[in-house]
């Protein structure tokens, strides 16, 4: 509905509020009436008018607005009103938004804010605790985006095929991190499906639209592989499930079939990009039938192309993780303390939580409840939190 609004309106305040607004008549009015036989478009219908009476107020105000007003509310009078929800043509305006939040003069970090704000949903405060920084700060951060693409007049389109490519990298990035916000969310739940589903609906999307290219393929693999998993990430009382205890029958085989067959599709002879990376190495874990059974040190290979390709801390903690997998903890426990010394991670809870898991895993117990201890006051939401609990409680244990 957002998208759609912003589509006709250019105001993305605007459309905002009148989404809001029919939402709330919608509580008032479905409760004593029904729930209409199309809710979407009754909610559509409700927020276009609603931007209609505004956009008419605003038009006989001041007169150096008025001409720009009145042309946008004519457009959306003389339009039909479709629904986003009940079968219009939900990707394009998405897509189109996409671009928009990822137009180059905008920072990485407002192409980020922006399209989980917009078009994940998120509220000010779920996106500043991603980010690390006060509400106050981002919600900022978020007008001034909006103001740049109001005032630069950048327009609400998917780019032409000559800027497509650098754009798309952006909007690569930019759905990503909306899959991680899902898949390991940043507060509250630790899984939110609805932001998973979403990032891989856009992400096949894009593949038509780049008329299949590499890295969004891969990433619509990668998303796909992980996914698949979501019904086995936390057990019936929402406590969470690592993957070598997951129970594998239960995983999405269509997902995965899915996934497996665009990661066989890759050129074996052209270097991979870093999506198409992620994506193999998510493959592996899929097509291991068992967790005994998963190719770790292909996985730490991996890891280790994957840091050449895009040298990052989390990568070489990944890393770290195969390696403790393939040749021992030891040996793992090693690299994590390595990469601790750099203070590259500091804050990052699962730094300390996989090196007190080696240190369990090596007996070294005190250490280990230490670990656990410094993890445990990081963990970002409840199910993380209460897992580290009874790993430290089995380590004061013995």
């Amino acid at each position: 509905m957002v998208a759609t609004l912003i589509g006709v309106t250019r105001d993305w305040d605007l459309a905002e509020e009148c989404a809001q607004d029919a939402f709330v008549k919608a509580l008032e009015h479905w409760g004593r009436e029904g729930v209409p036989r199309n809710p979407g478009a009754w909610l559509t219908t409700t927020a276009r008018n609603r931007a209609i009476d505004q956009l008419r107020r605003a038009a006989a105000g001041a007169t150096k607005e008025r001409e720009a007003t009145e042309g946008t509310l004519a457009a959306m009078e003389q339009a039909e009103p479709t629904s986003p929800i009940d079968g219009a043509p939900i990707g394009d305006d998405r897509l189109r938004l996409m671009y928009t939040c990822c137009h180059p003069a905008l920072s990485v970090e407002a192409q980020v804010a922006l399209t989980l704000r917009t078009l994940a949903g998120l509220t000010t405060g779920e996106i500043a605790r991603a980010f690390l920084v006060p509400e106050a700060a981002m919600a900022q951060r978020l007008v001034r985006a909006k103001r740049k693409i109001r005032e630069a007049g950048i327009p609400y389109r998917v780019p032409p095929s000559d800027a497509l490519a650098e754009r798309t990298s952006a909007v690569l990035g930019v759905l990503y991190l909306l899959f991680n916000e899902g898949y390991s969310a940043s507060s509250g739940a630790l899984v939110r499906h609805d932001l998973c589903d979403e990032a891989i609906r856009l992400g096949r999307l894009l593949v038509q639209l780049t008329n299949g290219e590499r890295e969004a393929v891969g990433l619509l693999s990668l998303m796909l592989l992980q996914h698949s998993r979501r019904a086995t990430r936390l057990d019936a009382a929402g406590a969470l499930v690592l993957l070598e205890d997951q129970d594998r029958t239960a995983w999405d085989r269509f997902a995965i079939a899915e996934g497996l067959g665009l990661v066989q599709s890759f050129p074996a002879r052209e270097p991979a990009g870093p999506y198409e990376l992620q994506a193999a190495i998510a493959a592996c874990h899929a097509g291991a039938r068992t967790a005994e059974a998963t190719d770790w040190p292909r996985i730490a290979g991996l890891y280790g192309e994957l840091a050449r390709v895009v040298p990052s801390p989390v990568v070489e903690l990944n890393r770290a993780v195969a390696v403790a997998m393939a040749d021992g903890p030891a040996v793992g426990l090693r690299l994590v303390e390595r990469l601790q010394e750099t203070g590259a991670l500091a804050g990052y809870h699962l730094l300390p939580a996989t090196r007190a898991d080696l240190l369990r895993r090596l007996d070294r117990r005190e250490e280990a409840a230490e670990a656990y201890r410094e993890a445990l006051a990081l963990a970002p939401t409840p199910a993380e939190r209460d897992f580290l609990t009874a790993r430290l409680d089995q380590s004061l244990a013995g």
